[in-house]
C-alpha cells in the first residue's frame, strides 16, 4: 500500500493544477504560470496547494523508501503512508475551502507521518 500512497501523492499536484485551471474560459496554455499568478480565490489556493504538494512529495517518497530499505515493518510504513495521503487530501480540501486552521492541522499530521518514517528508519539502522 505504501507504493500506492507514493503514486497518489505524486499525482496530487496534477489534480490541484486541474482544479485551478478547470472551467475557466480565459485560461492561457501558452503561458500558464503567468495566468495562474493572476488568479484569486479558489483558483489561487488550488495553485498554491499544487506547489505545496510538489514540495512535500520528495520528503515523503524518500521517507517511505528509507523506511522500507531499513526494514521498518511494512504494515507500519503502509499505515503512515496512507495517513499521509489522507492528511494531504484533507490539506487540499481545506485549502480550497479557505479553512486555514484545519489546513494547518492536517498539514501537521502529514508532516509528522513523514518525520515518523525517518525516525523509524534511523532507529532500525541503530538496531540492525
Amino acid at each position: 500500500m505504501s507504493y500506492v500512497a507514493v503514486l497518489v501523492a505524486g499525482l496530487m499536484p496534477v489534480v490541484c493544477a486541474g482544479i485551478a485551471k478547470s472551467g475557466f474560459k480565459g485560461y492561457d496554455n501558452h503561458d500558464p504560470r503567468a495566468w495562474l499568478s493572476q488568479q484569486t480565490g479558489f483558483r489561487a489556493r488550488a495553485n498554491a496547494a499544487q506547489a505545496n504538494c510538489f514540495e512535500a512529495f520528495p520528503f515523503f517518497a524518500v521517507g517511505v523508501v528509507l523506511a522500507l530499505l531499513t526494514g521498518v515493518e511494512p504494515a507500519t510504513v503502509d499505515a503512515l503512508a496512507m495517513l499521509f495521503v489522507a492528511a494531504r487530501a484533507g490539506y487540499v480540501f481545506f485549502y480550497l475551502a479557505d479553512k486555514a486552521t484545519w489546513r494547518t492541522l492536517v498539514w501537521s499530521v502529514a508532516y509528522l507521518c513523514v518525520v515518523a518514517l525517518y525516525v523509524l528508519a534511523m532507529l532500525n539502522l541503530q538496531v540492525g
